[in-house]
């Protein structure tokens, strides 16, 4: 009771913030010069947005469409060093990028992945590459090499209502879900739950690998959503409209060297030593227990960037457990690359666990797709 009181002026804003986006009174969005698709969610961090964002870049690749095509990723780059606009390198730092556009780069080395804050400019960059040298936004922009987009994922962009998306998608984690939750900070809410219906489609992210209709339809009920239908994949929410609903699960994948100098003996250790710096390792620490017994851990605030002292942490534990392998995630692998500190002794033994999101079914993925091509395939159409 007392955090409601206390947070009703912050909620009141956020209504009438967003009143005057949906009624363009006074605030108004920007639609982009080309197709665009935003994924966010309504609470801070541990959805899976950048896996998820890999999905996206998964599909339009493996799409007759869009195969071809130059897709482009627009993030804001959290806890960067760079300003304004920057085109992400393959062969860039963490600490100038951000981790997660990196990660994302690395993964699909084809696609355009460019960082900045303020994404209304983001995006006609992308659109319009020669306009890097005349605007002033563009004129720290180290990498101005890279083709027309034709398509833009945004990834963590659905607060952003000065833009407004082809294609909205919002992730909700299972383990946690939104109308059970309190805002920020005296939970994990920083926008309002009733903003999942201004959405296109739903994933619900993070799932058991199977669950029957009759699951998928309890839980949406916990959301305040009835009458799903899993042939269509659509729900009704408390307004009576009709949204589309996903249901998707992590796929962890074998462990792989972070350095060239990683030796493959130590993954079929027994033991392991974690370290994380993400907003929730707890499905990632299930997954490991499966074939490991962890028996050090550190765990560290999302985007962490490691210091001497932190590895120094490390390297004890691995001193004290000398067959133990070294794991943490992708993400904080980006960001080990850029500390200097690693000794060479213990490189060998560090490894990162690869992720990746998949639909719980085949069907699920047709559905989406086609509905997501369809979108795109309609706004292409009317920007001609």
């Amino acid at each position: 009771m007392l955090d409601k009181i206390l947070l009703f002026p912050y909620i009141a804003v956020l209504k009438i913030r967003h009143l005057m986006y949906d009624k363009g009174f006074i605030l108004k969005s920007v639609t982009p010069e080309v197709p665009t698709i935003c994924l966010g969610n309504v609470t801070a961090g541990g959805t899976g947005k950048t896996p998820h964002t890999e999905l996206l870049l998964d599909l339009l690749q493996k799409s007759d469409e869009w195969a071809y095509r130059n897709v482009a990723v627009l993030s804001r780059g959290y806890k960067r060093k760079s300003k304004k606009f920057q085109q992400v390198s393959m062969d860039g730092s963490a600490n100038f990028y951000g981790d997660e556009p990196l990660q994302i780069k690395k993964k699909f080395p084809a696609v355009t992945v460019a960082v900045d804050k303020d994404r209304v400019e983001g995006c006609h960059f992308l659109a319009h590459p020669d306009d890097l040298d005349r605007a002033k936004g563009g004129r720290k922009c180290l990498n101005r090499d890279f083709p027309t987009a034709d398509v833009i994922v945004l990834d963590d962009a659905f607060q952003y209502r000065k833009l407004k998306a082809t294609y909205n998608i919002i992730l909700v984690d299972y383990n946690r879900p939104v109308t059970k939750d309190r805002m920020l900070p005296f939970g994990r809410l920083r926008d309002l739950p009733s903003r999942m219906r201004a959405a296109d489609s739903i994933f619900i992210t993070k799932c058991p690998q199977y669950m029957e209709d009759e699951e998928k339809a309890a839980f949406l009920t916990l959301l305040g959503y009835k009458d799903f239908d899993s042939e269509t994949c659509t729900a009704v929410n408390s307004k009576g409209g009709v949204q589309k609903v996903f249901f998707t699960c992590i796929n962890y994948q074998p462990m792989k060297p972070v350095y060239n100098e990683g030796n493959p003996r130590y993954i079929y250790s027994k033991k392991l030593v974690l370290f994380t710096g993400i907003a929730k390792d707890l499905p990632l620490r299930q997954y490991l227990s499966g074939s490991y017994k962890i028996v050090k851990r550190f765990t560290f605030g999302d985007h962490h960037k490691y210091t001497r002292s932190d590895i120094r942490s490390i390297m004890a534990a691995s001193t004290a457990n000398p067959t133990a392998a070294i794991a943490t995630t992708e993400k904080d692998a980006q960001r080990l690359l850029d500390c200097p500190d690693v000794p060479a002794r213990i490189r060998e033994r560090i490894f990162e666990v690869p992720i990746s999101v998949k639909f719980l079914t085949e069907h699920e993925e047709l559905v989406f797709t086609s509905t997501l091509l369809g979108e795109l395939r309609s706004e292409a159409t009317m920007n001609k």
